[in-house]
């Protein structure tokens, strides 16, 4: 599966954020899967780097905006880059052309991602796929958006979201979900 990973730009090599981000890039190129990031520094670098150090593919989604905004190129284990002009291209491609989302901790950048992903799923602009948020803060943040504002999300929005409390979590979520998309997939093909 193409595996998109959102998540901040802040970690460096050395920091736990950064060697988490790593294992998750190592594990889902274990598992077979390409990881689509956004392709510079921080989270982006360390998926990237544990992706293409295990052997897996590596697609780096860039944008003139962002290499205008900030003195940064794609990071050195970008095997593909994927290049836009806009901010608006580039949050497009990694969120349509994935089969599944991996939010790690981050930042506006993250927290934007995330929504478009599920607002995007919610109104059926997309197809519905996994969207897994690792980590304590996610949940928190989530749970506390739905107490205040359970009026304005049906039970089956909110079931759009999946929670990990750590990356190995996250993938055996995605192992999960891939098992169902394939069974859904296969008895759709019996019965057109």
């Amino acid at each position: 599966m193409n595996i998109t990973i959102f998540g901040g730009a802040q970690p460096k090599t050395g920091d736990a954020a950064y060697a988490e981000a790593y294992e998750l890039g190592k594990l889902l190129a274990q598992a077979g899967h390409t990881v689509l990031t956004g392709g510079y520094i921080g989270t982006m670098e360390a998926v990237s780097r544990g992706a293409s150090e295990a052997g897996g593919h590596v697609v780096g989604v860039t944008c003139d905006d962002i290499e205008a905004w900030r003195a940064v190129k794609p990071n050195a284990w970008v095997k593909e880059e994927r290049r836009f002009p806009t901010l608006n291209e580039r949050l497009a491609e990694l969120v349509r052309n994935c089969d599944a989302a991996i939010a790690l901790p981050g930042g506006p950048g993250t927290l934007t991602e995330v929504a478009l992903a599920w607002n995007l799923m919610i109104v059926d602009s997309m197809p519905r796929k996994p969207l897994i948020l690792v980590g304590a803060g996610w949940r928190s943040v989530f749970e506390r958006f739905f107490q205040e504002f359970h009026t304005y999300m049906p039970v089956n929005q909110r079931d759009l979201l999946h929670f990990a409390p750590h990356v190995q979590a996250a993938v055996e979520l995605l192992k999960d979900s891939n098992t169902t998309v394939t069974k859904v997939h296969k008895v759709s093909q019996r019965n057109p």
